[in-house]
């Protein structure tokens, strides 16, 4: 399956494809023929290295990252992964760098009146993500180098989808699509929205299934950084979308109480701390309607993990510029829903299968998301 196009996509050159082909070839051998000998190593070496050290097994994944931390096949393993990263986004924005000023002219000329963009330049962007280039993506979300920027945009529109190889859809938006398609339709088919906000939307490629799903309803998206807003609107205006945009802390935003009945985020919330957690899902309980959803969606925390999986799961957190990557894991996500505001009872953890339905009516699943939903 090959990326839709659409103007704000960059084209590229045979070079540059060939690059990032090399990247997901090296990627794939990685998941496929290097990460398997980690836990090889631990087994063989590591393990039997700490016993011998401290008289017992390693008690948790700090300890078999520790544990690993000197093998140097764990390093090698380690330094692979970190360095294909680099190479991912450097493939990519090579083309996106070469066409820049081009692409911040046609999102100034997708405007076809749908939707909306409504930036703020005295937003003060929190820590958390001012401090950080989330999954090492140069300019994290809101790098700008230049009036009218949507540069890290496409940055993570393209790279998102060599990352996947293809395997988030042509739009890169199989979460919106699964909660709409294996969640929503399937948990909750009388559901019907009058308003939706997606917090969190980066380059708004999860946002625009609910346009599709819920054609009656007006559809809010957010984020921290102008730089993907604007990409993100001249995107959904080059695809006949109408999402309107703005440029906000999922903290604090500025919507009216009780404004919204379906309250979403994708992949999102792994990358907040602890903290700035709790606010959003304060925030979330205060615009939420009578009767309305909130539903975060995210990867599984580390119930019935084992250690050594977890540590190479956790590797993220220290080495991939994913710092609440195993914190938010640790949470109990429920039990924070609950002292936000949402009542004992009315939140769940959930799990939905990914993927689509497909022409041939039959379901093409390639994973799973947790759920956090919250009701009111």
């Amino acid at each position: 399956m090959s990326q839709q196009t659409h103007p704000l996509l960059p084209t590229e050159t045979h070079d540059e494809l060939a690059r990032e082909s090399f990247v997901q070839a090296l990627k794939s051998h990685i998941a496929t023929r290097v990460s398997p000998g980690v836990r090889e190593i631990y087994d063989q070496r590591a393990r039997p290295q700490w016993i011998d050290e401290h008289g017992d097994e390693p008690k948790d994944r700090h300890e078999v990252r520790e544990a690993l931390s000197s093998d140097t096949y764990y390093r090698l393993w380690s330094s692979v992964r970190r360095s294909s990263q680099h190479l991912l986004w450097s493939s990519v924005g090579d083309a996106i760098t070469r066409q820049a000023d081009e692409l911040a002219e046609r999102a100034r000329s997708a405007d076809a009146g749908l939707g909306s963009l409504r930036l703020d330049p005295d937003l003060e962007i929190p820590w958390y993500n001012a401090d950080v280039d989330i999954h090492a993506m140069p300019g994290g979300y809101r790098g700008e180098y230049m009036d009218g920027d949507v540069s890290v945009g496409a940055l993570f529109d393209r790279g998102v989808y060599v990352y996947a190889m293809g395997q988030m859809g042509a739009l890169n938006d199989d979460y919106g699509q699964s909660l709409c398609q294996n969640f929503l339709a399937v948990s909750h088919p009388d559901f019907s929205p009058r308003r939706i906000l997606d917090m969190g939307c980066t380059s708004g490629n999860s946002t625009l299934p609910y346009v599709e799903a819920f054609p009656d309803a007006e559809v809010h998206a957010i984020d921290l950084g102008a730089p993907v807003l604007r990409y993100a609107h001249a995107r959904a205006e080059a695809l006949g979308r109408a999402v309107h945009f703005s440029q906000q802390n999922a903290e604090c935003t500025d919507f009216p109480d009780e404004h919204f009945d379906l309250i979403v985020s994708h992949i999102v919330i792994h990358e907040m701390s602890p903290a700035a957690l709790r606010r959003m899902f304060a925030e979330c309980r205060r615009l939420l309607a009578p009767g309305g959803l909130m539903a975060h969606a995210d990867f599984a925390g580390y119930a019935g993990v084992d250690p050594v999986t977890q540590a190479m799961i956790d590797w993220d957190t220290y080495y991939n510029h994913e710092p609440f990557w195993g914190p938010m894991r640790d949470m109990d996500l429920v039990a924070e829903s609950v002292s936000a505001g949402f009542d004992d009872g009315a939140v769940t953890l959930e799990t939905v299968p990914t993927g689509r339905v497909l022409q041939t009516g039959k379901q093409q699943k390639t994973g799973q998301l947790t759920l956090l939903v919250g009701r009111t």
